[in-house]
């Protein structure tokens, strides 16, 4: 249906920046919602922050005035722009996005994730 594809992870010192893509292909018409989540070793999956088809966004707390999430739609691109990174936000990034199929059948799509290190 539709595949995810990050990029942009990477090493940063704490303190630092990085910003991720995530590119979607396929039937990208049905995407509504796109996410960001996170896992870092040990522990479970969290979502980080989504973006809906208007734009409306919403944040875990742990990133609130540190990220920022954004989307092109014409570009089928969700962007996760990360400041003030520390090493606490070292984990793998996955990108998300919820597929309506039809108005009662939703499925969803995971991007493989990209590993972003924060270095103290």
């Amino acid at each position: 249906q539709v595949q995810l594809v990050e990029s942009g992870g990477g090493l940063v010192q704490s303190g630092g920046s990085l910003g991720l893509s995530c590119a979607a292909s396929g039937r990208t018409y049905l995407i509504t919602d796109m996410a960001w989540y996170r896992q870092a070793p040990g522990r479970e999956r969290e979502m980080v922050a989504t973006v809906g088809n208007g734009g409306g966004t919403n944040y875990a707390g742990s990133a609130k005035g540190r990220f920022t999430i954004s989307r092109d739609n014409a570009k089928n691109t969700v962007y996760l722009q990360m400041n003030s990174l520390i090493p606490e936000d070292t984990a793998t990034y996955y990108c998300h996005a919820s597929i309506q199929v039809s108005m009662k059948t939703n499925l969803e799509a995971w991007g493989q994730g990209t590993l972003v290190l924060v270095s103290s």
